[in-house]
């Protein structure tokens, strides 16, 4: 396999959104993920707060 047809490959996989099922997967749902980052987030920043407090 040359590394032209590698890069060829490659390209055409990325251009089809990387499989057959065209990039999005069905099970992860945005505004769960997003919910759970935010969730996160928020979480780190009650525990910053805590540690960070003038005594």
């Amino acid at each position: 396999m040359s590394f032209h047809s590698t890069a060829a490959d490659l390209v055409t996989f990325a251009a089809e959104g990387g499989g057959e099922h065209g990039g999005n997967h069905e099970s992860l749902s945005p505004y769960l993920t997003g919910g759970g980052a935010l969730f996160a987030l928020l979480l780190l920043l009650w525990i910053t707060t805590r540690f960070n407090r003038d005594r």
